[in-house]
């Protein structure tokens, strides 16, 4: 294996496994979906529990909020279910058509990604990390939805309740893409130098 390929899939899987561990410790402390369950399954209940489908997430259904306030006024973690993409978009379309749209949508996109890290240089290390980020992040959320049919979000970060000052809530699948995003964007920042032009060698003429 070439160790381009091999950074690829250690970086995609460290951020996948960071991922899922997370929403798992999300649904365990932040709500009553695996209360009652002890060892391994708790583990089978987190890949198999979904909510969306079934009972709404409210205080008769599966998943009561209990949401953590890590730093007060600016940082809670709070359970929320995002049917659709990135601040909720597409979370409107029939539960069908809305499961087989990310699906074709997330695989074609995986599949770009890696056409595009294989066309890039040895060199751009930069690129090829922003990448493997992207990929890792992409394959998280893409999990939560073959799983589910919806992403776990669980980070909540907000400037003292303010209106119109909350970041929609995200995971670290979504902090993987952005950070991944923020790299490439860096990458294309940089200034690089012309490679020098060497004159091609030519034979003495004969005396």
């Amino acid at each position: 294996m070439k160790a381009s390929l091999r950074l690829l899939i250690l970086v995609a899987v460290t951020v996948l496994a960071a991922d899922q561990v997370t929403k798992y410790l999300a649904v365990s402390r932040l709500t009553n979906a695996l209360d009652g369950r002890e060892g391994l399954a708790r583990v089978t209940g987190f890949v198999s529990e979904q909510n969306l489908d079934n009972d709404p997430p409210t205080e008769a259904g599966r998943r009561v909020s209990r949401p953590h306030r890590f730093i007060e006024d600016y940082w809670h973690f709070r359970y929320v279910e995002n049917p659709g993409a990135a601040w909720g978009l597409f979370s409107n379309l029939p539960d069908g058509v809305r499961r087989a749209f990310f699906h074709v949508v997330s695989l074609a996109a995986l599949a770009f990604i890696f056409l595009m890290y294989r066309r890039t240089a040895v060199e751009q290390r930069l690129v090829r990390l922003a990448l493997a980020l992207i990929t890792g992040g992409a394959l998280g959320n893409f999990v939560d939805r073959l799983l589910r049919g919806y992403v776990i979000d669980f980070i909540d970060w907000h400037w003292r309740n303010q209106p119109g000052m909350r970041w929609p809530t995200f995971n670290v699948a979504d902090a993987a893409i952005c950070v991944g995003v923020a790299f490439m964007l860096l990458d294309s920042l940089r200034v690089r130098r012309p490679e020098p032009v060497t004159a091609p060698l030519t034979e003495s003429p004969n005396p």
